[in-house]
C-alpha cells in the first residue's frame, strides 16, 4: 500500500489529524480539505500564471488530476488491508472555461464490488457553478497484485 493511502487510513482511524497530500497534489497544487468513506474533497486555486493551456483557460489535465486525485481517495477510503486498485476508464466533461479561480472537487463513490468500482466527481468553483464532471471505473487488487502499489 502507497504511504498516502496508509497516512489516509490512519487519518480515517483517527490516528493522524492532519489529512495527507499525494505528491501529484504538490506539483499541481490541490490539497485534500476533507475524507469520509467513500468521500474526498480536494481543493485548487487555479491560476493562469500557473495552470493555463494555450489558449489561456485553465488546462483540461489539471481538471483532470484534480478530479482523479478526488476520486481515488475516496475509492481508497474503502479498501481492505492488503487491497490496491488502479484506474481502469477515466472520464470527463469540462463544462464551462475557467481562469484564476478556487476550485473544489468532490469526488464520492458510487459502486465498490468485490473487483469493479464506479467513482464520480463534481468540480465546481467558488459560486458553486459545476465546471468538470467525471467518472472513473477503478480495478481493486489483491495479493500479488497489490504488492508495492
Amino acid at each position: 500500500m502507497s504511504d498516502f493511502v496508509n497516512k489516509l487510513q490512519q487519518m480515517l482511524r483517527g490516528e493522524v489529524a492532519r489529512p495527507p497530500t499525494p505528491p501529484i497534489g504538490e506539483t499541481v497544487g490541490f490539497s485534500l480539505s476533507e475524507v469520509g468513506e467513500g468521500r474526498a474533497v480536494f481543493v485548487l486555486t487555479a491560476r493562469m500564471d500557473r495552470h493555463a493551456n494555450p489558449m489561456g483557460t485553465l488546462h483540461g489535465g489539471v481538471l483532470c488530476d484534480v478530479a482523479d486525485a478526488a476520486m481515488g481517495t475516496a475509492y481508497a477510503t474503502l479498501l481492505d488491508a492488503g487491497e490496491s486498485f488502479t484506474t481502469l476508464e477515466l472520464k470527463v466533461n469540462f463544462l464551462r472555461p475557467v481562469w484564476d479561480a478556487t476550485l473544489t472537487a468532490t469526488g464520492r463513490v458510487v459502486q465498490r464490488g468485490k473487483t469493479v468500482g464506479l467513482t464520480e466527481c463534481d468540480v465546481t468553483d467558488e459560486k458553486g457553478r459545476l465546471i468538470a464532471r467525471a467518472s472513473s471505473t477503478c480495478l481493486t487488487l489483491r495479493g500479488e497484485h497489490a504488492k508495492d502499489r
